[in-house]
């Protein structure tokens, strides 16, 4: 009997010392360094099991072995946090080093840069194929209801939660400008302040001239002239299928349409574009200035005019130096 308890000791002290060696094995293998030797980025999909996330990251190289980062991880605890999403993962990182960066949901930040002056159209297109994002865009926000800028999200975010964004960007900045506005402007809402900030936006790429032209235009509607901007035209073009860089022809300044700055007073019905932060609080804020026309200088700004003769003069200046062809139209705004 006593032969039969001493064989079971034995057993038991091997089996023991086995576990424990095999325990320490796999906590060494777990802490020492990855076997990729760059750096990584992995994206775990949602709803993925651990046991599937361990397979991955062994088949990519990030671990050497699925077994031990499951074990390890679910002695202590990690492999219930592991989480879904994009992560980036230094050379050499250990298989805890890992897990952590995936439990603490470290994901990697991505960026879409929306460029003011983007109609709404090219700017849903744009997110429809940025990489990352996911789903469709089921709202239809209208023209100038998106605010440019940089937005950052994470891999597998609603594309139409970032429009939303978009939007909400958009409210809050024109709220905020439209506050702080100049006293004596002549516009009723901030509708109003985004049509013209579209039009300034189009008109000049310029920061430092875009008070300039939000002036002209705002002087322009005091004495009840008509704004005459090319690009209202060629937005209101558009929609027959003409590109919006097309060159004006006169026939183009006759065209019915009721963005036709030139055909009807007043600002157009709607914004052309979707206007940046800074073109919108040049609006808002426009500059001291008695000028009445502008026209392009041939170097990619502008020589502004207080009377018609003056005008007139840059525009000939300007037809000199590009050797408009005949029929072109004038820059606006013309009488």
């Amino acid at each position: 009997m006593r032969r039969i308890v001493l064989r079971l000791a034995a057993v038991l002290f091997l089996a023991v010392s086995f576990v424990a060696g095999l325990a320490a094995w796999m906590q060494v293998r777990y802490a020492a360094p990855g076997p990729h030797a760059d750096d990584r980025v992995v994206i775990v999909e949602r709803g993925t099991a651990v046991a599937d996330i361990a397979r991955q990251l062994e088949a990519v190289g990030v671990i050497d072995n699925a077994f031990v980062f499951r074990a390890v991880g679910r002695a202590i605890g990690v492999d219930v946090r592991l989480k879904a999403g994009e992560f980036a993962i230094p050379a050499h990182a250990s298989a805890r080093e890992v897990a952590a960066i995936l439990a603490t949901g470290q994901t990697v930040v991505r960026k879409l840069t929306v460029v003011e002056g983007m109609t709404t159209a090219d700017i849903l297109r744009l997110v429809a194929v940025t990489e990352g994002l996911s789903g469709d865009v089921k709202s239809h926000p209208e023209e100038g209801a998106l605010l440019p800028e940089t937005y950052h999200f994470s891999y597998g975010d609603s594309r139409e939660v970032l429009v939303r964004r978009m939007a909400e960007a958009m409210t809050a900045t024109l709220e905020r400008l439209w506050a702080a506005r100049r006293d004596g402007l002549p516009l009723d809402d901030p509708r109003e302040a985004l049509i013209l900030a579209s039009m300034v936006e189009k008109e000049t790429g310029r920061a430092a001239e875009r008070p300039l032209v939000a002036a002209v235009f705002f002087n322009r509607l005091r004495k009840g002239m008509r704004l005459q901007s090319d690009p209202t035209v060629a937005y209101g073009l558009a929609a027959d299928g003409r590109k919006l860089d097309q060159t004006l022809t006169r026939a183009d300044l006759q065209s019915p349409s009721p963005y036709n700055t030139y055909a009807h007073g007043g600002l157009p019905p709607g914004p052309i574009c979707n206007p940046g932060l800074a073109t919108i609080a040049a609006v808002l804020q426009p500059a001291d200035t008695s000028h009445l026309y502008f026209v392009a200088d041939g170097t990619g700004g502008h020589v502004f005019a207080r009377t018609l003769p003056e005008h007139n003069r840059n525009v000939r200046a300007w037809r000199y130096l590009q050797k408009d062809p005949a029929g072109a139209a004038a820059p606006s705004p013309n009488p």
